[in-house]
């Protein structure tokens, strides 16, 4: 047992964790204060609904062995070996940080596994029904978060043993996958009756953006695995790719607007975030600079792009996420170095090669395709449901959706003011 790398596998843990409130802070600011409670909530109930899922079955079909016996699911799934949690081993870290298929390791990539349905949430605030999400969440995470974690990370085909994809710690898993989920999400829920949105409290997205870049020293330095070297490297590029991004954004804008807006500094610094998290493992100090200056410019002109479109991603969930993880996975091969990546992994940089670059490229848009594709028919089938569908009635939509689903109010008007 390893008393310290084992800590630091529960802080970073804990830090992931808080990154779905940060999250629900963050969205929550940006819609209209009618519907606070709900954005907030579809956060919250995600860490509730999740961690059950990722309890009963989800661990076991993202990181239990292969299941084998057809080579059209050779690599593409883990087995039932370990449902429920059963037969999970609670030892801490050794020395070496192999705590594959033990309680570390549950714990650590549950909370990934949380905070990818909520990112998706963005894309349809303030109009989908709160029951049918909670199903949504459920599906969502046995047929495509698992299995894509499972191609990742947990044996499958994009891992180091199959395409060499890099993905250090989630762009493709998370980022792309919640980013394309967005997108079927929003063209089958459709538009807001009235999308235009202005932010009910700018200091509630700051502050969420804060907590998220906090809890992202977790997120990235936690797939260290240990506290070490890689894990000092991991946070140090992730600080140095938000910042720059940030800045990015906040200059694009006061030099097309005149002004420096908080919630585009703070949606700045969630792009950089995005796009390093799939790099931070790979790349040094002036390659997180460069993918922060990347996300902070490609995500701007994406999320205005968007904005011209009939597509209401409310919370431009696939412009910042989608487009800021495949830039990050794209990246990761154009900036990766050896003293960092290690097992003579080189990037476009080091070694002229687009070898690695079209690896990144192929492997992050199939990610993309399925998880568009799937989601699209799940999203589907539980719209034709009698009694279950996707949306709230305009009238409730107009109400707002704290009254209509929870009975509750961000705002109460006592009387007495």
């Amino acid at each position: 047992m390893d008393s310290g790398h084992t800590a630091w596998m529960l802080t970073a843990s804990a830090l992931v964790f808080f990154m779905t409130p940060g999250l629900a802070f963050f969205y929550g600011g940006l819609v209209r204060v009618k519907s606070l409670v709900n954005t907030i909530m579809l956060s919250f109930m995600t860490i509730c609904v999740v961690t059950i899922v990722w309890t009963l079955w989800g661990y076991s079909l993202a990181y239990g062995p292969n299941v084998t016996g057809s080579p059209l699911i050779e690599g593409f799934i883990g087995n039932l070996s370990v449902l429920g949690l059963e037969g999970i081993r609670w030892e801490p870290l050794d020395s070496e940080g192999s705590f594959g298929g033990g309680g570390v390791d549950v714990l650590f990539q549950m909370m990934f596994a949380i905070i990818t349905p909520a990112l998706i949430t963005g894309a349809f605030v303030e109009r989908f029904k709160f029951s049918t999400y909670l199903i949504f969440t459920i599906i969502w995470i046995t047929v495509v978060y698992a299995p894509v974690a499972h191609w990742v990370w947990g044996g499958g085909w994009i891992g180091a043993d199959g395409a060499g994809a890099l993905d250090f710690a989630g762009g493709i898993v998370i980022h792309i996958t919640a980013g394309a989920a967005a997108v079927a999400a929003a063209l089958l829920v459709g538009k807001r009756t009235n999308p235009g949105l202005q932010p009910n409290n700018v200091p509630y997205v700051i502050l969420g953006a804060a907590i998220l870049w906090f809890g992202w020293f977790g997120f990235n330095g936690g797939s260290a695995l240990l506290a070490d070297g890689y894990a000092v490297n991991a946070m140090l590029v992730t600080q140095i790719s938000a910042a720059t991004a940030a800045t990015t954004w906040g200059l694009i804008g006061l030099f097309t607007t005149g002004k420096i807006s908080g919630v585009g500094v703070a949606t700045g610094a969630i792009a950089g975030l995005a796009a390093v998290t799939p790099a931070a493992g790979s790349v040094n100090p002036l390659g997180a600079l460069a993918i922060g200056l990347g996300a902070g410019a490609i995500c701007y002109f994406a999320v205005e792009l968007i904005h011209r479109t009939n597509l209401d991603d409310a919370l431009d969930v696939f412009a910042v996420h989608g487009i800021g993880g495949l830039w990050g996975c794209i990246a990761a091969g154009i900036f990766a170095v050896e003293s960092i990546a290690g097992d003579g992994i080189k990037g476009l940089i080091q070694t002229g090669s687009f070898e690695q670059v079209w690896i990144q490229a192929y492997t992050a848009i199939t990610v993309l395709i399925y998880t568009f594709v799937i989601t699209y028919v799940i999203l589907f089938v539980l719209d034709k449901i009698p009694g279950l569908g996707l949306r709230v009635s305009e009238s409730s939509e107009n109400q707002g959706l704290d009254l209509v689903e929870h009975g509750e109010q961000a705002e109460v008007n006592d009387g007495a003011n």
